[in-house]
């Protein structure tokens, strides 16, 4: 006796029919017994359908509506309110844990580099960046106060002929650094890039300081950036209260930062479009003023590297010139820190990585050789700063100041209010996205890797935000110190993270040949392959050693009292201190190992997991482009 489906005036009409089409599709051959079955059922569910939806609430579904039946564990939208959803939004995500279940990272005697970088690998952060994002951060990402203003100093101090040579070497360095950040992000694409690198290719001592340096650095930028924003606003009215500006500013990056990470990456596609457009149209300019076309008119050429000439105090105005151009730089490594988040980091990474090498060539070489061409390093101006943003400084503004033009000065210093504001949204991912990755890694507290419904780091990014308070110094009558103190902090810690993610590409490719893999199984190669990173990493340190010269014994060190040579070098060089005081307690607590070659970790966290396959079918696609695509991109 075969059972009979009873429907009833309910929802459970729907269900009789979702039973009978399934098991049409899978017994075929019991099409007998379910014909009579749905000659009994038919009529009934004909007869309950029509009561059915005249109760049938908005957020049901509807099979008048849908022609297609819910699949399994599809779940239907609910008309909730936004206030709710909202709230909800903030709860943790139950399958987001930062350190799994019975874990442990760092247990009083030893460092589980495995479980670190499982946690790192398995990150539930969200993957909503696309490719345009990625390239933008990699080609308008750092443009900031450092090319804006800091150029200004540095040609004052070296002359142009330094100035160009110091960027184009430090351009060099980055370009190889990046490569290998972006061979090892492809590879495992996992929170917190570079010191889960260093934690799991070299000491996770070092990672551990690494991570910190890196965080602190971020967490200190945006307090460092806010009050610069508001230095900005003085060119343009000084009688307001700077804190007023802090408020507004501090809201404004928070709000961006909530949106989680794709309010991030589409801030710094608009930014970097407003950037990017700013140092081009100044090079168009630069060049009609260069050969007679401003207002003020008269061909210039190259008489500045005559007179007052090309080199300014020796080869210590040109070690001194490496600094200003490291933290010109500083940034550049986001596109790594991104890398986590973005959709398929084995398309989109490769080409931002290569976009490097057009910013640094375009952006800052061409942009640098127009400003020695134009402004002489004599000009008084270039050294009447009073802070790192004074766009009167400037010497894009002192070169346009100079021909004649009087709106300009006005659109460049808007341009570095953008430039400020777009390093300070930077400030608070970069630090959130490291702290959550220590979290993981059991290298900071726990509740440090809370990550919301929306894939956010939310504690983090409210500790971060939390640090933008110190901005309210920006009312203060020390807020010039504040602000010196604050980009002391900082300063150092991209030379150290740099020099960090060379070393640790040095050992992976060590780590990668030890245990038998050739270099086709990468998913991307560094084109400027092993070579690259030792060159990478030989600059750094010579970069460390040239600025403990200059910070030591500056320029004019012969005129200075003890104390103001001692504030001259911890206001240069306190990052070191601050990396050794992570560094040796953490290693000498924990007695952590180095990671020989032979046991490094070379598959937790590689994304594609046909990557073979993957590959063959880029190759062969490849080989069928033509001459000027595959040209076109091997460079971009």
């Amino acid at each position: 006796m075969h059972p009979v489906i009873v429907a009833h005036p309910s929802s459970l009409s729907q269900r009789a029919v979702a039973l009978l089409q399934t098991l049409k599709i899978r017994a075929p051959s019991c099409c007998t017994h379910l014909l009579s079955l749905n000659i009994l059922t038919t009529h009934t569910i004909d007869k309950t359908r029509m009561e059915s939806e005249k109760v049938m609430t908005k957020g049901d579904w509807s099979p008048a509506e849908s022609t297609d039946l819910p699949e399994f564990g599809q779940q239907l939208e609910h008309n909730r309110p936004w206030t709710a959803r909202f709230v909800d939004s903030f709860k943790r995500d139950p399958n987001a844990h930062a350190t799994p279940k019975g874990t442990v990272g760092a247990d009083g005697r030893v460092f589980d580099v495995e479980s670190a970088a499982a946690n790192t690998a398995s990150s539930p952060l969200q993957r909503h960046l696309k490719g345009r994002h990625l390239q933008m951060i990699a080609i308008g990402g750092s443009i900031g106060t450092g090319l804006f203003v800091g150029s200004g100093s540095a040609l004052a101090n070296g002359g142009p002929a330094s100035l160009v040579i110091a960027f184009g070497l430090i351009g060099i360095m980055l370009y190889c650094t990046v490569h290998a950040l972006g061979e090892m992000a492809v590879l495992f694409p996992v929170a917190g890039s570079f010191s889960a690198y260093s934690t799991r290719f070299l000491d996770p001592a070092w990672g551990f300081a690494m991570g910190w340096n890196y965080a602190m650095q971020w967490l200190v930028v945006l307090p460092l950036e806010i009050v610069a924003a508001t230095l900005t606003i003085d060119f343009w009215n000084d009688s307001i209260n700077p804190d007023a500006f802090v408020a507004i500013f501090l809201v404004l990056i928070v709000v961006i930062n909530l949106f989680g990470v794709k309010g991030y990456g589409e801030a710094e596609f608009v930014f970097s479009i407003i950037k990017v457009i700013a140092v081009i149209g100044f090079i168009i300019l630069g060049i009609i003023l260069n050969c007679g076309g401003g207002p003020d008119g008269g061909y210039i050429g190259a008489k500045y590297w005559y007179d007052p000439g090309a080199f300014n105090n020796g080869f210590k105005g040109l070690c001194s010139v490496f600094v200003t151009a490291a933290f010109a730089f500083a940034g550049t490594e986001l596109v790594g820190l991104a890398a986590a988040e973005t959709a398929n980091p084995r398309k989109s990474l490769p080409s931002a990585v290569k976009q490097v090498f057009w910013r640094i060539t375009l952006f800052y070489m061409v942009a640098l050789t127009i400003v020695g061409l134009l402004v002489p390093y004599t000009d008084a101006r270039l050294l009447s700063a009073e802070s790192s943003v004074d766009a009167k400084a400037s010497p894009f503004v002192i070169a346009i100041k100079n021909a004649g033009i009087t709106g300009l000065p006005s659109v460049m210093n808007a341009v570095i209010l953008i430039a400020v504001l777009s390093v300070g949204n930077s400030s608070i991912y970069g630090s959130s996205r490291t702290l959550a990755a220590l979290a993981d890694q059991g290298q900071a507290p726990k509740i440090l890797g809370y990550i919301d419904r929306k894939g956010r780091p939310i504690v983090s990014i409210g500790i971060a935000s939390a640090l933008g308070f110190l901005a309210f110094f920006a009312g203060s009558d020390k807020r010039n110190d504040a602000f010196n103190w604050m980009l002391a902090l900082s300063g150092l810690s991209s030379i150290f993270t740099w020099g960090s993610i060379c070393l640790a590409h040095i050992r992976f490719r060590a780590g990668w040949k030890k245990q038998g893999h050739s270099l086709d199984e990468l998913a991307y190669r560094s084109q400027p392959g092993l070579v690259g990173s030792w060159i990478g990493f030989i600059f750094n340190c010579l970069v460390l050693v040239a600025q403990f010269w200059t910070g030591a014994w500056p320029i004019g060190y012969g005129e200075m009292s003890g104390e103001e040579m001692a504030e001259a070098f911890f206001s240069v060089y306190l990052a070191t201190p601050v990396v050794l005081a992570f560094y040796i307690p953490y290693k000498f607590w924990y007695r952590t190992p180095f990671v020989r070659s032979h046991n490094m970790d070379l598959h937790t966290g590689i994304r594609d997991l046909n990557i073979q396959e993957l590959i063959a079918e880029e190759k062969a696609e490849r080989a069928s482009w033509p001459a000027w695509k595959k040209a076109y991109k091997f460079f971009c």
